[in-house]
């Protein structure tokens, strides 16, 4: 028997080698160099699945509809293929659709911890050929149950699970992480084991599990939602979980407020829906340059500036100050002296609803700085004032964790479970606009010859 693996990847490398020890013939494929004993590596999805009686999908969810469509003139009409790509229901109707009739097609979601049990870990099937999926993968031992014949209803299945995995996930690696931050993280640690059957083994899955597979999740999560959004009733702890995940994600990604700063407001804005831009009358004091980083939101009673001596205690290197100050223009809510502080604490910058003074001052000192006006009036210490509250700036509505990007023509609020896609959006709208300037100037070089 002949079985083709696409994708090999941690679990596709874990079943490319049992299906060697059960004495199939396995040919794999993978756009990286992956060398496994016993296994043939072609050098096309095409090659792998020509004459294959089985074909395993574990390509990731984003390439699985492509690598299904690479497939599918190449099976051979006996052929299962099974997707096994974590993935919505619709996401393997669409792999069922671009295999059509070529192939027997089958929804597979793998229920279970692959680093735990290996090839012998539990998968759900669905579709009208799952019984034969299910044989093939009995043949390395796997248990192997069919739900339906209809496609999308393991996947389906699998993501209402992860409602309560990738939660318990989130909630075990911020729990972790709230007892390091306060030197308590072996008593925090025994808190958990009490209640987890596993004890420390599923600790340690679950915490570095859930940060080594953040981003992968965190896509997982968003079709979690989806699925539930049309369920009644609201899910707060999967959408927190969905933004621990996503924040988990970008915390692995130590440049991705540098890249944001490369993108200019505009071309984020003009990539998404335009909205989350703050008034336009908050504007750079000095000429510093683009700004971004994770916000540290500050509420302030307008002309006093008490919370925000508050929020440096609190505030961590690269962040960014976001001051609600009501857009009050007649009373500094910092000058020098505070920007000084801030510098001393790593901050990225400062965006103020408000005004500011000391401008030459600030410049000098080197702190990006955007405020509604400069006034030498200075700010009252009374309070009241919050710290780390969800405030409006300047009409934008801003959460401490969001990400914040500020240039010469303004500041841009990005929630941050679509910051990764405004960085794209922003890029691919720079890309076709310098196609369309190379344009503009070759029509007007040939309307203009001699200039």
């Amino acid at each position: 028997m002949r079985i083709a693996v696409l994708g090999l990847g941690e679990a596709g490398s874990m079943y490319a080698k049992a299906f060697v020890e059960a004495s199939w013939e396995v040919v794999g494929f993978d756009p990286r160099s992956v060398e496994i004993p016993g296994m043939t590596s072609a050098t096309s999805i095409a090659e792998a699945v020509a004459g294959a009686d089985a074909v395993l999908g574990l390509t990731t969810a984003a390439h699985a509809a492509g690598a299904a469509r690479d497939a599918a003139p190449h099976l051979e009409p006996t052929a299962v293929f099974l997707d096994l790509n974590a993935g919505s229901p619709q996401l393997k109707q669409a792999v069922a659709d671009e295999i059509g009739e070529r192939a027997k097609v089958v929804d597979g979601a793998v229920i279970g911890s692959v680093k735990k049990f290996g090839a012998q870990v539990r998968v759900i099937l669905s579709g009208p050929d799952a019984d034969s999926a299910a044989d093939v993968l009995r043949s390395i031992g796997a248990t192997a149950d069919v739900v339906s014949d209809t496609i999308g209803d393991a996947s389906g299945r699998k993501l209402l699970r992860s409602v309560y995995m990738k939660g318990l996930g989130a909630l075990i690696s911020e729990a972790m992480s709230a007892g390091r931050a306060a030197g308590e993280e072996a008593w925090m640690r025994a808190q958990i084991v009490e209640t987890l059957v596993d004890g420390e083994a599923a600790v340690t899955r679950l915490d570095e599990g859930t940060r080594i597979h953040a981003d992968r999740r965190s896509h997982e999560l968003g079709d979690s939602l989806e699925l539930l959004s049309a369920l009644p009733g609201n899910w707060p702890v999967t959408e927190g979980a969905r933004r621990r995940h996503v924040d988990l994600a970008l915390e692995a990604k130590p440049d991705f407020a540098a890249e944001l700063e490369s993108v200019p407001t505009a071309a984020l804005g003009d990539g998404g829906d335009r909205l989350g831009f703050a008034h336009s009358s908050i504007k750079p004091i000095w000429p510093s340059g683009p700004i971004a980083g994770r916000a540290r939101t500050v509420l302030v009673n307008p002309g006093d500036n008490r919370a925000l001596h508050e929020a440096l205690k609190v505030v961590r290197p690269g962040e960014v100050l976001v001051i609600a100050g009501g857009g009050y223009a007649e009373r500094a809510l910092l000058g020098e002296l505070i920007a000084e502080r801030a510098v001393n604490a790593g901050v990225r910058g400062i965006i103020v609803d408000g005004a500011v003074r000391d401008v030459s001052a600030i410049a000098e000192i080197g702190l990006p700085v955007w405020a509604v006006a400069v006034s030498p009036a200075g700010p009252y210490k009374s309070g009241p004032g919050r710290v780390g509250e969800t405030i409006s700036l300047g009409g934008a509505i801003c959460s401490t964790g969001d990400y914040v990007v500020a240039d010469e023509d303004g500041v841009l609020v990005l929630p941050i479970d679509r910051a990764a896609a405004a960085l794209r959006a922003g890029r691919a709208v720079l890309a076709d606009e310098a196609g369309r300037r190379v344009e503009i100037l070759r029509q007007r070089a040939e309307a203009n010859p001699s200039a």
